[in-house]
């Protein structure tokens, strides 16, 4: 099966087809993700906080991109898959973040990649689309701006930081991304952003009007049971699971309950004769 393009993606907007997306980070999830038939799965810095243990998305670096991007992309034949651009790697120049996401797009071979802000990022954006790669914007909440936002806040609240937001998604449109992620916009505002747009809005945190949603993996799978962000949904506690399938095998094997005959191989009776008999 063939991968999903982002002309399919920008055509389900066009058919009214919600677009479904998700995080992954490795080989396993993302075939199980694959074979579930995500049409976007998307290896998102966020992989700072939930896999690398960090309190924010700065520390990832463009390394941690490439090796976790190389990975998704071995484990799919049918998502399309997008790598975002960390912190660092498209805020100094057009030509460094060409640079840095030719690195990614050559050494991972995602099929496009993600980065942050709205008119401030639109020139490096109109670059890398004009070389020809396909690129995802992303506004409101931009993670890697929480230092100036005090926090993960809702942006957009205001007339005026309202109207900033529409400058910014028009101003991605005609830079040329493909599709634009809101975050933790207000869901008026984001109905009004994808009524404005001919671009697919991939919201999160951004009410139901948007044409596509993306959720973190491991907050949908409740892999962290104490702390649901308010802006998902539960739809597994695989976090308790793991944590009593670990202790039912601690368990077992202090009671010598495990492994048993089942899960062991046996050896030749003569062999281990001879090998007796040697050690006499």
């Amino acid at each position: 099966m063939a991968r999903v393009t982002p002309d399919q993606i920008r055509q389900m907007k066009t058919h009214a087809e919600r677009i479904p997306m998700l995080t992954a980070y490795d080989y396993a999830t993302a075939k199980i993700l694959d074979t579930a038939g995500l049409p976007m799965l998307l290896v998102g810095d966020s992989m700072g906080m939930v896999m690398l243990g960090y309190d924010s998305t700065l520390p990832v670096t463009l390394d941690d991109i490439i090796r976790h991007t190389q990975a998704v992309v071995r484990g799919s034949s049918h998502a399309l898959v997008v790598a975002d651009l960390p912190f660092g790697a498209f805020q100094v120049s057009p030509e460094e973040t060409m640079r840095h996401a030719v690195r990614v797009m050559k050494e991972a071979q995602p099929q496009a990649v993600k980065l942050e802000g709205g008119t401030r990022s639109a020139p490096a954006i109109r670059a890398l689309t004009a070389a020809g790669i396909p690129v995802m914007g992303h506004v409101g909440m931009t993670p890697q701006s929480v230092n100036v936002f005090g926090g993960f806040k809702v942006q957009g609240k205001t007339e005026s930081a309202a109207r900033a937001l529409l400058a910014d998604v028009a101003a991605l449109e005609e830079a040329g991304v493909f599709a634009v992620v809101l975050e933790l916009v207000p869901a008026e505002l984001a109905r009004l952003v994808t009524e404005r747009t001919s671009i697919p809005t991939i919201g999160i945190g951004a009410g139901p009007g948007c044409d596509g949603e993306v959720q973190v993996l491991h907050d949908i799978l409740g892999l962290f049971p104490d702390f649901t962000p308010r802006h998902t949904k539960r739809y597994a506690e695989l976090g308790t699971a793991i944590h009593e399938a670990a202790s039912s095998y601690m368990r077992e094997v202090r009671e010598r309950a495990f492994p048993t005959a089942e899960q062991s191989s046996k050896l030749d009776p003569a062999v281990l004769e001879a090998l007796r008999k040697k050690g006499q």
